[in-house]
């Protein structure tokens, strides 16, 4: 078999998703609101299409954790020609370089009775044994920013500066997505179709599934893209799918879908049935019994992540919940069985 094709596929995914975190974290405002348009810190947010980091953010972190003294002289001890005379009756006398206290260094401080010091070396321990006060912020070598964890690294400004989406889940989704369908269809022109409406569809998944919303801007281009893109592929040698039947199953699908939405409208969100529309085209390319198992596929999908939910004691059976990736998924499963049986 030749691998090329679902290589280039997976890497054509992977470019895309990688462009998805930040729509997907615009996109993913509560019903009734409008899209964001700022970070969480409220800082303005240019472009729909990147990595969910904010710049601004991660400079901000980047300066509170920064030292506030040169980091060359943060760890030094001072040598003895800087070291500071104790004052007077502090019982406390500078260690000897020629006949240093047991268990010091050269340069640190000594107390008088010569025990060894625990403290650090530019740290003067009071003669009475008392616990010191908090260390001056603005003594060299002291950071405001509290040390990691032993044995975890701190995580970066940049890090700390996210606000959406990680970017490899999407980008690894993406991807597998368009492997999958590269393998199913192979050379036929309808591919260029499908990996085209690939990544439109993981944001759509991802923004309904965080905040059980699916945007009009995503919905209805998305089913418009497709019956265009269906009619370009058409018009090619070698395709194996049928123009008219995805425009019906458009139609149908959506209409069952409204019927649905008028019958149990807390069940069954608008937006849902705008998806279906673009759902049907692609499932109606390959025919209607393409059509009935990418529908079944998808309800049954819905079904068992409910059941799931209620078994673990995550919901109960009024418990709403976003259709939108369940239809996505079951129209990816049965895109995957008519592309091999085409």
């Amino acid at each position: 078999m030749d691998l090329a094709l679902p290589a280039a596929a997976a890497l054509w995914g992977a470019a895309t998703g990688t462009l998805l975190p930040r729509a997907a974290y615009r996109f993913s405002a509560p019903t009734g609101e409008q899209w964001r348009t700022a970070c969480p810190a409220d800082h303005p947010l240019r472009g729909w299409l990147g990595r969910a980091r904010c710049g601004e953010c991660a400079t901000a972190e980047g300066a509170q954790a920064s030292p506030l003294a040169p980091a060359h002289r943060s760890n030094l001890a001072p040598s003895s020609a800087e070291a500071p005379t104790p004052a007077p009756g502090t019982g406390l006398t500078p260690a000897s370089d020629d006949d240093p206290a047991p268990g010091a260094q050269p340069t640190k401080l000594a107390p008088a009775d010569g025990s060894t010091p625990g403290a650090q070396p530019t740290k003067l321990a009071p003669a009475d044994g008392s616990t010191p006060a908090h260390p001056d912020l603005h003594a060299p070598g002291v950071h405001p920013t509290p040390p990691a964890p032993s044995g975890q690294r701190a995580p970066s400004s940049w890090a700390r500066a996210a606000y959406g989406p990680r970017v490899i889940p999407l980008a690894v989704v993406t991807a597998l997505v368009c492997a999958a369908l590269a393998l199913a269809t192979g050379t036929r022109p309808e591919l260029g179709v499908w990996l085209v409406l690939a990544p439109v569809a993981v944001l759509l998944a991802t923004v309904d599934f965080r905040v059980q919303r699916l945007p009009d801007p995503l919905t209805l281009p998305l089913a418009a893209a497709a019956l265009a893109l269906l009619a370009v592929a058409a018009l090619l040698p070698e395709h194996a799918g049928d123009w008219l039947t995805a425009l019906y199953a458009a139609l149908v699908l959506g209409a069952a879908y409204f019927v649905l939405f008028l019958v149990n409208p807390g069940g069954m969100g608008f937006g849902d049935v705008k998806l279906a529309l673009g759902m049907g085209a692609v499932l109606g390319w390959y025919g209607w019994p393409t059509v009935l198992l990418g529908t079944f596929a998808g309800f049954l999908f819905g079904a068992l992540y409910g059941g799931a939910l209620v078994v673990v004691r995550r919901a109960g059976r009024k418990t709403a919940i976003a259709f939108g990736p369940f239809l996505i998924a079951g129209a990816f499963a049965g895109l995957l069985v008519g592309a091999y049986t085409a």
